[in-house]
């Protein structure tokens, strides 16, 4: 969507507060032994109060509040009695609707010691999105956006997991435009001010093709090598892009 109206920001930052408290609560319980069924529930607990409801059970009937993926789990995963563990890398993905607006946000924690490449994975996911930052802009072309994330993360002997990446949101969780994670000549859109998006690298330290699993949700990576996934909801300005969930 594109925002026209103070009305229609002061929802979409109103939607963004709510999953910042959300994943903010939900990685203070990030620990080994935790499942993550139970991670789920800290973050439906902030929702519920908040008056928010979980956008992927509302749009596409996700069998779960949140998408919380482990490891090679790169996005989708159904919250279950599985158990977090020592060096675990653990995806919390929180989509909310509020009064007709929805906002997205992803994080990367790490479980207690992870090891070094896991380490440089979940700070290049990051350093990407920062970099995409730059030309998040109005005036800027999309493909921009995926340029920036992809020289970042091959800088750094890693890949961008191509069948993935953000989108338009406002009104429901996935709108028009597609913003790949590399720079797709298709992907030729102008962003103009008030257009609101996700910019989420999704990364692997492998390959980076992916798959969906057996529970047709949850998608992995096909080598089952480690991903980091960091994700921010977006207003497109003239200059510095205004940031809903952080």
């Amino acid at each position: 969507m594109s925002i026209n109206t103070p009305e229609e920001l002061a929802s979409m930052r109103a939607a963004g507060e709510i999953v910042r408290r959300m994943l903010d609560a939900m990685k203070e319980a990030v620990r080994p032994g935790v499942t993550t069924a139970e991670l789920d529930e800290v973050g439906g607990q902030v929702m519920r109060q908040h008056g928010a409801q979980s956008a992927p059970q509302l749009v596409y009937k996700f069998p779960g509040m949140n998408c919380i993926s482990l490891n090679d789990e790169a996005v989708h995963g159904i919250p279950s009695e599985r158990k977090v563990q020592e060096g675990d890398l653990v995806k919390l993905d929180v989509t909310v609707e509020k009064d007709g607006f929805m906002a997205d946000a992803a994080i990367t924690v790490a479980v207690g010691e992870v090891s070094e490449e896991s380490e440089r994975l979940i700070a290049c996911a990051e350093r990407a999105f920062t970099k995409a930052m730059l030309v998040a802009r109005a005036g800027f072309r999309v493909s921009e956006i995926g340029r920036a994330v992809e020289r970042e993360v091959r800088r750094n002997g890693f890949s961008v997991i191509r069948d993935l990446g953000g989108h338009g949101i406002g009104r429901t969780i996935h709108e028009a435009p597609r913003i790949p994670n590399f720079a797709d000549p298709a992907a030729n859109q102008i962003l103009t001010e008030g257009l609101v998006i996700t910019v989420e690298p999704i990364i692997a330290a492998g390959s980076g093709r992916a798959a969906v699993d057996k529970d047709g949700w949850t998608v992995r990576t096909l080598d089952r090598r480690p991903s980091a996934h960091y994700e921010h909801t977006l207003v497109i300005t003239k200059g510095e892009p205004i940031l809903l969930t952080a």
